[in-house]
């Protein structure tokens, strides 16, 4: 039996990745998050031209926990790119997720180095209630690039699901 350890492999410090983070935080995980741009959290939104905005008005684009500031949700209906760049950096601050992120760190391949499609479909599934499914005799390999760097670096982490989400549970 493979001991579990409480390190969870993030891809990419957008919207979704701060969830991933904030959530296995506060499951007792220590995520880290792997994010290309060196500059901030952000995802596509920090990449994106100034005339940008959201397509969706801001209040059904937001976090249930996490509103928008006074001067998003009274006067603009459909944020620019820059506050929503600002949002998700809030966000990240607020749930101390900004330690966990590796700024410049990007995952070039996600490989799944385990046991075979037939013993995994014998694993029981996930039931939502945030426990690890499989026997952890899996392995994720993240190739990672770090800043600076034309070097990269395999990872290897313990698969405890068959199939790669949002998140690694290593």
């Amino acid at each position: 039996m493979v001991k579990f350890q409480k390190r969870v492999a993030i891809v990419g410090a957008g919207a979704s990745g701060l969830t991933a983070c904030k959530h296995a935080l506060a499951k007792g995980f220590r995520p880290v998050v792997f994010e290309a741009a060196g500059d901030g959290v952000g995802g596509v939104w920090r990449r994106t031209l100034a005339s940008t905005r959201l397509q969706t008005p801001a209040f059904a684009y937001r976090f249930s926990d996490f509103p928008w500031p006074a001067d998003v949700s009274g006067a603009e209906v459909f944020p620019r790119h820059d506050q929503v760049v600002e949002y998700l950096a809030a966000y990240a601050r607020r749930h101390g997720v900004t330690e966990c992120v590796r700024f410049g760190c990007k995952v070039l391949t996600a490989e799944y180095a385990g046991v075979p499609d037939e013993e995994a479909a014998a694993w029981e599934r996930w039931s939502g209630n945030g426990e690890a499914f499989g026997d952890g005799s899996g392995e994720w390999l993240l190739t990672v690039q770090h800043p600076g760097s034309e070097a990269t670096q395999v990872i290897k982490f313990t698969c405890y699901l068959n199939f790669f989400v949002k998140f690694i549970y290593v």
